[in-house]
């Protein structure tokens, strides 16, 4: 679950094609039939954009993901106690403390058409999402840890050599070095169990090749207007107490209130901006629940195309600069200021922790010593944000103003398309932009050496620093928790203290529930699967 903001890209072709067929499939006559029937029987929230895919092993977006997960499921998930349970496995173990994994699965357990799921399944699954033809851009980031993928998704190998079906309902995964953060990775979707005969080798592109064996079908997709699912009478975990899930499609964070206040919908995750509202009024704030979620908002600063940014004194100055107190408490009601890389309900998290503090005085220091004072010389700069999100744009006019305040330094704001943006970050294009990164797995190397390792695919500003680099690595491999926990505190520090990128808040989701609804699950994660869910 990637950034900037809850990471997505743009639809493809192929998906826009899936939108076609799926509306031949059912009729806009049929959508009609059914959207206005008993509103008792379905369970209605917004998905604020339009779906990427419905491809598990293409998505990466928050959004599409708490679609999908509804549809397909994999071995192992978090549950409400944000532990990694099994699912489709109904054990795991490691005998070698991380470096092979074995998976028993369930008997019975059956894809949406009817046909019994095994360990083959997961297998081919892996060796798909990681095919050079399919070029998941999920699949190099979350199953290299596997021995084999590498050659996979170049091409060099048709099967990945390390995962071995023992049986029908074993199944064998060995890695390169043990890594006991490796479990949380299976949680994510380009790792859930796709079905051979529906899917193909190709992209997910025709109704009948989304078949998962989650508790919930998909029924229909009304391009750009609604994704609606169906209870799978023969989940193996029970039929679900709500028969029909309806998602409308609202980009509008206004229109999405009005809906939710009129009754049209049953669960919303509100904007920053709307939250006084809410608290003011007395029907409401009863319906309104705080979640704090493992996510971090920060600005990224890119040293591959703005060379000023690779003075670390530069980078921390920026940091010290921005007044975050007022940006947290008086511009977004009240969110969790930020001061690490590692966000709350993560391993290693320490609430104490004051990393670079707002310091004006400090931070003209460390920019003069830079050789920019007042700003003198200092290249002007562009922050790039998402256009669609509203808090965005405060966070970013509120940096604009203290960088100019504090430093001298002419920021331009930015707002950009997400799938553009996207597109930049991915080509190192941008200079600095507004980002989050929220947790895949409540282990500390997923906001650490994920990130900022020299040689990960994923560091996209450029950041090295030899001593992180050495000590992620070790904690990367080490099964001993404390042990790892102080080696990736001390990373922390080193990032942080160097400017690697600029911690701003962390992410407290406020969401209206209706009266209606009971069964609701929640984690840190977000929504679990709606498989309680009543509607009265």
């Amino acid at each position: 679950m990637k950034t900037p903001n809850a990471e997505r890209r743009p639809p493809s072709a192929a998906f826009l094609l899936l939108a076609i067929l799926l509306i031949a499939g059912c009729g806009k006559g049929d959508f009609s039939k059914r959207s206005t029937a008993s509103k008792t029987k379905v369970f209605r929230y917004a998905i604020n954009n339009v779906p990427v895919t419905f491809d598990p092993g293409k998505i990466q977006d928050i959004d599409t993901m708490d679609l999908i997960q509804n549809i397909f499921e994999g071995l192992v998930a978090y549950g409400e106690k944000n532990t990694i349970e099994p699912r489709i496995a109904e054990s795991y173990t490691t005998p070698d403390n991380g470096k092979t994994w074995i998976f028993k699965i369930r008997h019975g357990v059956k894809f949406h058409n009817g046909r019994e799921v095994t360990a083959n399944d997961f297998s081919w699954s892996l060796d798909r999402n990681c095919s050079k033809e399919l070029a998941s851009p999920t699949a190099r980031d979350y199953l290299t840890d596997i021995v084999g993928v590498e050659d996979r998704l170049s091409g060099k190998s048709d099967h990945i050599s390390g995962v071995t079906v023992v049986d029908p309902y074993t199944l064998k995964i060995e890695l390169d070095q043990p890594r006991p953060y490796f479990i949380g990775k299976l949680t994510y979707p380009c790792a859930f169990a796709l079905c051979k005969e529906a899917v193909g080798s190709g992209s997910i592109d025709k109704p009948a090749q989304v078949i998962g064996a989650g508790p919930f079908k998909l029924d229909s997709y009304i391009t750009q207007q609604q994704v609606n699912l169906v209870a799978f009478k023969e989940y193996y975990a029970g039929v679900p107490t709500v028969g029909r899930i309806e998602r409308p499609i609202i980009k509008d964070a206004s229109t999405r209130l009005i809906k939710f206040k009129a009754g049209e919908l049953d669960l919303l995750n509100l904007e920053r901006k709307d939250i006084v509202g809410i608290q003011q009024d007395p029907v409401l704030k009863q319906q309104m629940q705080f979640q704090p979620r493992p996510a971090v908002y920060y600005i990224g600063l890119n040293e591959i195309e703005t060379p000023a940014l690779q003075n670390p004194k530069v980078r921390r100055a920026i940091a010290m600069a921005i007044d975050k107190d007022r940006l947290t408490k008086d511009l977004l009601g009240g969110m969790p200021e930020a001061h690490g890389l590692v966000s709350p309900g993560v391993m290693g998290y320490r609430e104490q922790y004051q990393g670079l503090p707002y310091n004006p005085t400090g931070a003209k220091g460390e920019l003069a010593a830079a050789g920019y004072p007042d700003g003198k010389g200092f290249p002007q700069i562009e922050l790039a944000y998402r256009a669609d999100a509203g808090d965005a744009q405060i966070s970013c006019e509120a940096i604009q103003q203290s960088l100019k305040q504090n430093l001298g330094i002419t920021v331009t704001v930015r707002p950009m398309e997400w799938g553009t943006l996207l597109d930049a970050r991915n080509k190192n294009k941008l200079q600095i932009y507004f980002g989050s990164w929220y947790a895949d797995y409540l282990d500390p190397q997923n906001f650490l050496s994920f990130l900022f390792c020299s040689d990960s695919k994923l560091n996209h500003d450029g950041y090295k620093n030899e001593e992180f680099d050495s000590l992620c690595k070790e904690a990367d491999s080490i099964s001993d928790e404390q042990k790892r926990i102080s080696l990736y505190n001390r990373a922390e520090d080193i990032a942080v203290l160097d400017g690697a990128r600029i911690p701003l808040y962390y992410q407290k989701d406020a969401t209206l529930v209706s009266p209606r609804v009971t069964g609701l699950r929640f984690n840190l994660f977000g929504t679990l699967p709606n498989t309680t869910v009543k509607v009265n």
